[in-house]
């Protein structure tokens, strides 16, 4: 992919509205969203079209990505465009196998060598001191960079027909559950895509960890598809984040949400005990009640990792039943459940307090008592 000139991706504020003008009249331009199979064909289709400055669906290993060229900041005006996503909320830069990151970043700190030789590729991102060539639109006007190598093989397919970095946050609106499948992406985004190409469900379901690994010690950022204590076995203690301004993608405290207002329960949903008729579960182990169209068990073995890769799927099952609230059973808090219990308590964010049920705290994503009859509203 050919670079452009240094001097275009100093963006000032008038030049990114002028950008995001530009995006959004394209967007105006409605396509037939395809979903092709990855053949070499259908890959060159679509690098032609990111070359155009126009956005793919691409599958990743985590959940269907949303890309375009990294390097292009009207590309990157429209990513934001379709997803309605704020320029606060910075994107990552997925590379091919093999790419020299030094054209993109200033500086690789050892503990980031020790990562990148044991977790790329796969569903691991790490932050790094951009160049002044990647567009501070990509960056959220943030020194730093988060670069991921995807271990999909239609991503890097894609990627190395491309010959340059794409910039893909999932395929989804702004806050809402990620897709995990390309009919999910065309579900959700409809004519704004020309193109997703199919690469099958996604096998580990949830988006990549975030790590900043720094000279100063290694930090993690979003909990994700590789568990903190397979990280840990690598490069030894990792300090937990604690919140405050956003230095990441995934950061923000309201993300991952269905339609429907979402609430944690303390403890599992009583065995036998039927739903009511304007809720759905989201159980852990199993459900044993009669009506079973109204919940997913994420876990039948107690495996973390199979409940990873369903837990969007399931959620938007739910979310499509159209029924008024959808309670979640509690998730042990280790390995990829951290993940989980990460995704479920931002989606709970902003679900009010629910008569008859104990205290849903709002704003807070926090966990509830098993309830009678709750009646949840998600604040607006």
């Amino acid at each position: 992919m050919r670079l452009p000139p240094p001097l275009q991706f100093h963006c000032s504020r008038d030049r990114i509205s002028k950008l995001c003008a530009f995006a959004s009249a394209r967007l105006c331009v409605k396509f037939h969203n395809v979903i092709a199979q990855p053949t070499p064909e259908n890959i060159r289709r679509a690098v032609a079209l990111l070359r155009d400055g126009q956005c793919v669906g691409m599958p990743t290993e985590t959940v269907y990505g949303l890309a375009g060229d990294a390097l292009n900041p009207a590309a990157l005006a429209r990513i934001f465009a379709i997803k309605n996503r704020p320029f606060f909320d910075p994107l990552i830069v997925h590379v091919a196998e093999g790419f020299a990151l030094e054209h993109i970043v200033k500086k690789i700190p050892p503990p980031a060598w020790t990562l990148m030789a044991s977790f790329w590729p796969g569903p691991l991102t790490l932050l790094f001191p951009k160049r002044e060539m990647v567009p501070d639109l990509a960056t959220a006007g943030l020194p730093t960079v988060a670069v991921r190598c995807p271990a999909h093989p239609v991503a890097q397919a894609l990627l190395r027909e491309c010959g340059g970095p794409l910039a893909a946050p999932s395929a989804n609106k702004f806050g809402r559950l990620s897709p995990t499948s390309a009919a999910a992406v065309a579900a959700e985004l409809g004519a704004e895509v020309p193109l997703t190409l199919d690469g099958g469900p996604c096998r580990v379901g949830i988006e990549s960890t975030i790590l900043a690994a720094r000279d100063d010690g290694i930090f993690l950022l979003r909990a994700g598809g590789v568990a903190l204590e397979e990280l840990e076995k690598i490069v030894g203690k990792i300090e937990v984040s604690g919140g405050g301004a956003v230095t990441a993608p995934g950061m923000l405290k309201s993300h991952y949400a269905p339609r429907t207002p979402l609430a944690r329960l303390s403890a599992p949903w009583p065995a036998g005990a039927e739903l009511p008729p304007d809720t759905a579960l989201l159980a852990w182990r199993g459900f044993a009640g009669a009506d079973r169209r109204r919940a997913r068990v994420l876990a039948p073995e107690g495996k973390a990792a199979a409940a990873a890769a369903r837990l969007f799927q399931d959620l938007r099952e739910l979310d499509a039943l159209g029924v008024k609230q959808i309670l979640c059973e509690p998730v042990p808090a280790r390995g990829l459940g951290r993940a989980i219990n990460d995704r479920l308590a931002r989606a709970a964010v902003g679900v009010a307090d629910c008569p008859g049920v104990g205290a849903f705290i709002a704003g807070g994503g926090e966990s509830v008592k098993a309830p009678s009859r709750p009646h949840c509203q998600r604040r607006g």
